[in-house]
């Protein structure tokens, strides 16, 4: 059957792709760029991570996409409208015009599962939901590696390649940097955007 990737509605599916695996650890849940400040990022902590997460996915838009093989949930892409998130005011992305773009920011494909395009499909996906849901044009910061391996944990912005290939066109250099190195230098992130 091959990939399918669906809006993010079932919440077992996303805490499969994104939550811990026990329930009182302070991990992402992918909510570090959803919630609009760090001081509720970091006040947000344990269950009530989850608990959030629910909320977000009883509202319209949900909080991303999810990528099934064969029905089994394989990956997860975080998109929404920038204005409801923390890039809205970040001020090393910068805004380069005064569109009301939605911005994707997390692209995660489930370890053990083969990313046979798996995160080229959930960016398809993303792009498709976003101009379903009225988007002008869609944004990303992936990650300039110049094509250079990089520590799998630190792609989840994607890679320039990826939103290339799905027909984003770099827009802006930024000045956010990945706690990551890459033949001994930081990676710096890039936006990217395509036109819907």
């Amino acid at each position: 059957m091959g990939i399918e990737v669906r809006p993010a509605t079932v919440f077992e599916d996303v805490k499969t792709m994104v939550g811990p695996k026990r329930p009182d650890a302070n991990v992402c849940w992918c909510l570090s760029y959803r919630l609009t400040s760090s001081k509720a990022n970091r006040e947000l902590v344990g269950p009530e991570r989850g608990q959030r997460v629910h909320q977000l996915m009883q509202q319209s838009p949900p909080p991303g996409m999810l990528a099934y093989d064969d029905g089994e949930v394989v990956g997860w892409a975080a998109v929404h409208p920038r204005a409801d998130t923390s890039f809205a005011r970040n001020r090393k992305i910068p805004h380069v015009d005064d569109l009301d773009v939605w911005s994707v920011w997390c692209i995660r494909v489930r370890p053990g599962h083969p990313n046979e395009g798996t995160s080229h499909h959930l960016l398809a996906g993303a792009v498709e939901f976003a101009r379903a849901n009225g988007a002008v044009a869609i944004e990303g910061y992936p990650l300039d590696n110049k094509g250079a391996r990089i520590d799998p944990t630190m792609a989840y912005v994607g890679t320039m390649a990826l939103f290339e290939k799905a027909g984003f066109a770099k827009v802006a250099k930024t000045d956010s940097v990945l706690h990551t190195e890459c033949h001994g230098q930081k990676i710096a992130l890039c936006q990217t955007k395509a036109w819907t």
